[in-house]
C-alpha cells in the first residue's frame, strides 16, 4: 500500500515533518510519498496547497493524508477543503492549554522559536566557535573543552562536536588519530 502525506506549514514546516515522521514510523508496511509545502501563510497559498492535494487525489486514488502546523483557522479551513484527512499538530495542544492557562492563544505565525534564552543563545553560539576553531586538531588547546572526540579521518568527529554545540552548547573539540597514533596504541601526548 502506498500513501501521499503532505507537511504543511504557515513556517518552514519543519515541525511537521518531524512530528509527522516519528508518527508515520508506527504504520509498517505501508510506503509514503512525503512532500512538505511551507510558508502557507496566506489564502493564495492555501488555494494552491489544496488544488496539488486534490490533484494527488485524483491521480492516485488515494485520499491524501495532511499533517498541519498552519496557525489560522481560515487558512486551514481552505485546506481542508481539499478533501484530505487533516491532522493539526497543536490541536491537542491548544484547547487544553487555553483552559488550564485561562487565556486563549494569540495565534501568531511563525513563533515557534519565540521562547529565547539569550544567554543559552549565546552559549551555544561560542561553543560553536570553539568546535570550529578546535576542528581537526587545528588547535590543540583543550584547557576549555568540556568535550574531545578522538576518532580517524572521516568517522564523523565534525558534524557531531558541531551538533553538540548547536544543540547543547557543549565545548567540543576533535582529534584526527594518525596511522601513527594507531600503532602507538596509546592516546597523543598533546591529549
Amino acid at each position: 500500500m502506498r500513501r501521499t502525506i503532505y507537511f504543511i506549514s504557515d513556517g518552514t514546516g519543519i515541525t511537521a515533518e518531524t512530528i509527522g515522521h516519528s508518527v508515520l514510523t508506527q504504520f509498517d508496511g505501508i510506503e509514503f510519498d512525503t512532500f512538505r509545502i511551507p510558508f502557507v501563510d496566506d489564502e493564495a497559498k492555501a488555494q494552491a496547497a489544496a488544488i496539488r492535494i486534490k490533484t494527488c487525489h485524483a491521480q492516485t486514488g488515494a485520499r491524501p493524508i495532511v499533517i498541519n502546523t498552519v496557525v489560522d483557522p481560515a487558512l486551514t479551513e481552505v485546506l481542508t477543503g481539499s478533501g484530505a484527512l487533516m491532522v493539526d499538530v497543536f490541536a491537542p495542544f491548544i484547547g487544553p492549554l487555553e483552559l488550564e492557562l485561562g487565556t486563549p492563544r494569540s495565534r501568531h505565525v511563525n513563533k515557534a522559536h519565540g521562547l529565547v534564552d539569550f544567554a543559552e543563545y549565546e552559549a551555544r553560539i561560542n561553543a560553536t566557535n570553539y568546535a570550529l576553531s578546535h576542528d581537526d586538531g587545528v588547535s590543540t588547546n583543550y584547557a576549555d573543552a568540556e568535550m574531545i572526540l578522538v576518532g580517524v579521518s572521516r568517522s564523523g568527529k565534525t558534524p557531531t562536536c558541531l551538533y553538540m554545540a548547536l544543540h547543547y552548547g557543549v565545548r567540543a573539540a576533535n582529534y584526527p588519530l594518525t596511522d601513527e597514533d594507531l600503532e602507538k596504541m596509546e592516546l597523543p601526548a598533546r591529549l
